[in-house]
């Protein structure tokens, strides 16, 4: 079997393994401790020559070559069915934010951001959501988004059998974009009955989410074949920032419906309070308690698995999955209200001009008076709905050419069609292009806090887009044991060639199309496509067998030769190393380069923008998801180096500038390049006889990407403009332009461009150790530790630029636009099992280390903890039931000075607090 997963299918071929039985199994023993040191329980299986015919062989994730032991050259870590239900998962976000090797990626709780509409994506190492492929049973998932992200939400996860995690480029194997690894979902396709179940997860106020699901699975076509399919729906619901305190440290202060009035002419101004009643100063309302601090969502899935045998040495494969995620949140838009700052002319004759200020005006001979009106319009909150349909269908054949040769062919197209809508927003002219505001500034009472002007509101359509993924892929494997074989075995080997198309298209609505709406956001149409076209290798050569010093030496060796229609691709490679030593070491190591090629939003969307005034955290359109981005012009603000300033012409210190006037740009590069990179990794796995019950592996990898695509956030390119590096000609200078007059912000330009280098190093650890329960308690005890630590990360957003320190940091000096804000140096995972005959209790322990803030080092979050605990009862022979709680101690988010992207907190951290959950799994024995 072609496909890279961890499932097993039989072959007729398995018997020439067998010539090493005993030492097999002891490395199979050893494969499956290692490789499965995230997965509660080793399924280890014992060979003898008896069982010959008995034997499968297993596809590991990294590898097209299949095998009878489970071990690779490169470390992946499981997470396993059983550790699944005691999570009592309903997304697969609440899988990958328990991995140490895992940051937040987009999620549930930070609001979205450009094409992210409401996803939930998977950004391994923190090197970016765009630089982590997301598999199915081994082959590519549908993606939603320009930048090639999946959204996981549509991934069922009832129906997942297991995770494979595999950090580090793959490349070689699985084509682009695999930079910073790989995730494998690998799902039950062999499902056998019927079992319904239903879960609820609660927090203490908001947040809920629910899960029903159905699966079933049987043999068909008179036992030929199998057939596995699922349908479910599960729900998650608001959690609002006024249900929790930390959330409403941050003001939220905007002005209010009654709103403030300047006379253009004369200057005098007064305001209206929510009350009606005439003001001399501008009033503001605190909109934050009713904005989403969790996203909700609904998702209603189904599909199908199937394998049928054709004859006796093929069969027929394949898939077909949908699923219809819809999610709210805030959008392009942001939550805040729509409000109007313009100039409108009143009539001397408005009979609802206050008394007492109406000598204030000044009317002209005319009776007209020129007055500037700042005022929420009362439509409410913005949000943006997102509603992804995604299917993929796949189909495929498989089987045996010769005893020793296997093929495997397939072809699989996926598509998500998604429509977003923006809420309680409004046409800002009417159908004559006039302003329909200042329309009908003297036909009805604008000075009236409670005027309902609901008939101004309209569901606004953004955009809609399409994203369709085709793949086909031709694989001959097997070994060369029918025409030699080695002293240590025949050489194993997987031959193929594979063809993709990516394409997108979006439409965008009117109202941002043009720029008439109330909201100062835009979109653009698009349409672009790409394809490539790859051949690929492996070979795995046992160099030695059962000698001294050499239980087990096998090589494995791969290579992609990669052609792409929108940019010059190159070849990757992979070589790598098994050494077991012995029955209780096993050394692995690899070395592996790969290219992400430009995804179609970074070589094909067209320059967009938005007004600056969103990121400015002094404005009162401020969005918070934005904070960080800009912290206001080093040159007023009197931080930046004066004769810099002077250079650049900008104004004085402490001039007002406003940042409605301004821009904010963003968009892909036809001129873009494809990233490279190079990985090693180094490990030793170590498995004590002595010791029963003992495991331990670690693991050192060191990741370096060149030309990484990238932005230049304004804050950025500020800081060292004007004040790390204020010399003439420094290149970051030109991500901000000032008016030539003026001398104030202009635009700030946050294109993609080639800009950065990325280094990363660390140390993956995962003990094990299962014994016996003291007999007091009775039962078995299995301890496990799993755990991250960064050595090395570093970011050069310039070549002319030094590089930036961002191990153990925050912020986005150093996560560029599409990785995770949270730079952590240390992650781990601990776990303390008890099980006693129909009964398991796990305790488990999370820790984030303590981190910097990026763009200042003063500001610090200390290390953050959450103990979570869990039980399953096996209630009968058809009934399992499963409770815990996630942050069983409540632990808050930490709410630095700085830095922060939501809400006073980031992202990565757990905003919702202590949840408890239980689910009910039934399985009726037929």
């Amino acid at each position: 079997m072609s496909q890279p997963s961890l499932s097993t299918s039989k072959n007729t071929s398995a018997t020439r393994f067998l010539r090493r039985s005993s030492k097999v199994a002891l490395a199979v023993q050893l494969g499956l401790i290692s490789q499965l040191a995230f997965a509660q329980q080793a399924d280890t299986t014992n060979i003898n020559n008896e069982d010959a015919k008995k034997v499968e062989v297993i596809s590991i994730t990294g590898s097209r070559i299949a095998r009878t032991e489970l071990v690779s050259s490169s470390p992946v870590a499981s997470v396993d069915e059983v550790q699944l239900h005691l999570d009592r998962v309903v997304n697969v976000e609440d899988i990958t934010s328990k991995l140490p090797q895992a940051a937040a990626g987009a999620n549930s709780t930070g609001a979205t951001v450009g094409d992210s509409l409401g996803s939930s994506t998977i950004d391994l190492r923190s090197l970016g959501q765009n630089r982590t492929l997301v598999l199915i049973n081994g082959t590519r998932a549908t993606p939603f988004s320009y930048r090639n992200s999946v959204d996981v939400n549509s991934i069922p996860a009832g129906l997942i059998k297991r995770v494979d995690v595999l950090t580090g480029g793959a490349a070689a194997v699985y084509g682009a974009d695999a930079v910073a690894g790989v995730v494998n979902f690998i799902m039950d396709d062999k499902f056998d009955g019927i079992e319904l179940s239903a879960s609820y997860e609660t927090p203490q106020d908001g947040g809920e989410k629910y899960n029903t699901e159905a699966i079933f699975g049987g043999d068909i076509a008179s036992g030929r074949g199998h057939l596995t399919g699922y349908i479910g729906y599960s729900e998650r619901k608001a959690l609002l920032a006024g249900e929790r305190d930390f959330a409403m440290q941050n003001s939220g202060s905007m002005i209010n419906q009654g709103g403030f009035y300047t006379d253009v002419a004369s200057g005098n101004s007064f305001g209206i309070d929510d009350n009606g009643n005439v003001t001399a100063t501008r009033n503001t309302t605190n909109i934050n308690a009713e904005r989403f601090l969790i996203q909700p969502m609904s998702r209603l899935s189904a599909g199908l698995f199937f394998d049928v045998d054709l004859a006796d040495t093929t069969e027929i494969y394949g898939r077909a999955l949908h699923s219809q995620v819809k999610v709210t949140g805030a959008g392009a838009s942001g939550q805040l209200p729509v409000t109007v700052n313009q100039q409108v002319t009143l009539r001397q004759d408005n009979a609802f001009i206050p008394d007492s200020v109406r000598n204030s005006l000044s009317f002209d001979a005319d009776g007209n008076a020129l007055v500037n009106v700042e005022r929420n319009l009362g439509l409410g909150l913005q949000n943006t709905e997102a509603v992804r349909d995604t299917t993929q269908f796949q189909v495929g054949l498989r089987g045996d050419i010769t005893d020793s040769v296997q093929f495997d062919v397939y072809a699989q197209y996926g598509r998500t069609d998604e429509t977003s809508t923006i809420y309680n927003n409004a046409y800002k002219t009417n159908a004559s292009g006039a302003n329909r505001f200042n329309a009908i500034a003297n036909s009805v009472n604008i000075f009236d806090p409670n005027l309902d002007l609901t008939s101004f509101s309209n569901p606004l359509l953004y955009s809609n887009r399409e994203r369709t993924q085709s793949v086909a892929a031709a694989t001959i494997s097997g070994d060369s044991a029918a025409l030699f074989e080695l002293p240590a075995g025949a050489v194993s080997y997987a031959v193929g060639y594979e063809v993709r198309k990516e394409t997108g298209k979006q439409t965008a609505g009117d109202a941002f199309r043009t720029g008439t709406s109330f909201a100062g956001v835009s979109v653009f149409d698009m349409s672009a496509s790409f394809d490539s076209k790859e051949w690929y290798g492996e070979v795995l050569i046992p160099v030695f067998f059962d000698t001294a010093f050499a239980d087990q030496l096998d090589i494995e060796a791969a290579y992609r030769i990669s052609d792409y229609s929108n940019t010059s691709a190159k070849d990757t490679y992979k070589i790598g190393v098994n050494w077991a030593i012995d029955e209780n070491v096993r050394i692995r190591t690899s070395y592996q380069t790969a290219f992400r090629a430009p995804n179609l939003g970074e070589f094909a969307s067209p320059i967009t923008g938005l007004s600056l005034a969103l990121f400015d955290q002094t404005s009162d359109q401020f969005i918070p998801r934005f904070a960080g981005r800009f912290d206001g012009d080093p040159c007023l603000l009197g931080t930046g180096d004066a004769a810099q300033c002077a250079r650049y012409g900008a104004p004085a210190v402490g001039s007002s500038f406003d940042a409605s006037s301004a821009s904010y740009t963003f968009g892909g590069n036809p001129n873009i390049k494809p990233e490279q990179a190079e990985s090693t990794t180094v490990g030793i796995v170590y498995t004590p006889q002595y010791f029963s019950g003992f495991d331990v592996s670690v693991d050192y990898y060191n990741i370096e990407i060149t030309d990484a695509v990238s932005q230049i956030q304004p804050a950025a390119a500020l800081q060292n403009c004007y004040i790390d590096n204020p010399v003439a000609g420094n290149p970051l200078c030109d991500a901000v332009v000032r008016d030539a007059d003026t001398g104030f912000i202009k635009t700030a330009i946050v294109n993609d461009f080639n800009l950065a280098a990325i280094k990363q190093a660390g140390i993956d650890v995962a003990v094990n150790y299962r014994l016996d329960a003291p007999d007091a308690i009775g039962g078995k005890l299995h301890l496990a530790y799993q755990a991250n630590f960064v050595t090395k990360q570093r970011r050069q957003n310039n070549v002319t630029l030094p590089e930036v320190d961002c191990k153990g940091t925050y912020g986005n000096a150093c996560s560029g636009d599409f990785a995770s804000v949270l730079q952590a140096d240390y992650k781990h995972r601990m776990t303390i099992d008890w099980s006693l005959e129909d009964v398991a209790v796990q305790l488990g322990w999370r820790r984030i280390g303590d981190v910097v803030y990026a763009a200042d080092p003063s500001v610090s979050i200390s290390a953050q903890n959450y103990i979570d605990l869990a039980a399953s009862w096996q209630f009968s022979e058809a009934v399992t039931v499963t409770a815990g709680f996630n942050n069983l101690f409540d632990k808050q988010p930490p709410t630095p000075t700085a830095g922060a992207n939501h809400f006073n907190a980031v992202s990565d951290y757990d905003v919702i607090g202590r949840t408890m959950g239980i689910s009910l799994r039934y399985r009726p024995m037929l």
